[in-house]
């Protein structure tokens, strides 16, 4: 049941709980109460300041789901706090497994403070659901896909240009890398999921995953090491450490070269380059 005075009583209480820097803003001057602005909170979740403020109000109509999944995104809610937003709005609660793009406040905590730092997070079928500056720099902007694009190891089988990014030697590793890691999604969710649609769709569409598929791996990890040919800066050498909320499955990755390395040049070169690409 929609319950408008106890929603707006909730999203003003975890409005007023959050500083700027807990989403990323800056600070800011002038600031007459604590918490962010109810027009802050209208930017982040995509939606006009008029709709937020009269839902604070009590006066608003029904939000859809896909509404308050995004101020739930936009207040950093747990995924419990997520789904009480979403009874008090009066929409069903969906399962973990069907919500990929429910972030861990943790995690974006971490990813807010990495904006020097090539990283992202990712959903355990590989797609991109946030990017630093320098990830984007890295990798281009991989959030950008939609449908079964969205997963890297969707794109690496059905368009050969994804690859151009990685060192040409790792191509057949990262092949077995991408069919294992898919074929433990499907053993975990089983028929009928977004991961066992997925590899539907690449047995019919790509000879060389039905070649993968069919060796049956399970359980190969990702190296530590990630080389990547770059159109700007070139080669590159990176460790790639990872930090998985076992509540959603998503991972963070964060990129880092070896201190007084070529890489680590480069990645200071590329950090200048995307600079000048947002401009």
């Amino acid at each position: 049941m929609h319950d408008r005075a106890a929603l707006a009583a909730f999203l003003r209480a975890r409005r007023e709980a959050l500083s700027p820097a807990d989403v990323g803003l800056p600070p800011g001057v002038r600031r007459r109460a604590a918490g962010l602005r109810r027009e802050e909170v209208a930017a982040l979740s995509h939606m006009s300041s008029d709709y937020y403020a009269r839902l604070e109000q009590g006066r608003g109509p029904k939000p859809s789901a896909s509404m308050l999944a995004a101020l739930a995104l936009a207040l950093r809610l747990t995924a419990a706090e997520r789904d009480h937003l979403l009874r008090l709005g009066g929409q069903e609660t969906p399962s973990r497994l069907s919500t990929p793009e429910h972030l861990s406040p943790g995690l974006l905590r971490i990813l807010d403070r990495l904006d020097d730092t090539p990283a992202e997070i990712i959903t355990e079928l590989g797609e991109t659901l946030r990017q630093t500056r320098l990830g984007v720099a890295l990798t281009g902007d991989t959030t950008r896909f939609t449908g079964p694009e969205r997963s890297i190891g969707y794109r690496w089988f059905a368009d050969p240009a994804s690859r151009e990014l990685y060192a040409r030697e790792d191509h057949a590793f990262l092949s077995r890398l991408w069919a294992s890691g898919l074929r433990e999604a499907v053993g975990r969710h089983g028929p009928g999921s977004r991961a066992d649609e997925l590899a539907r769709r690449l047995l019919e569409r790509s000879p060389e995953f039905r070649e993968v598929w069919d060796r049956q791996e399970v359980g190969l990890r990702p190296r530590e090491l990630k080389r990547f040919a770059h159109p700007e800066v070139g080669r590159l050498e990176l460790g790639c450490q990872s930090l998985v909320d076992p509540d959603t499955g998503h991972a963070l990755l964060v990129y880092t070269a070896a201190p007084g390395s070529e890489s680590a040049e480069k990645l200071r070169l590329l950090a200048v380059v995307g600079d000048q690409q947002l401009v």
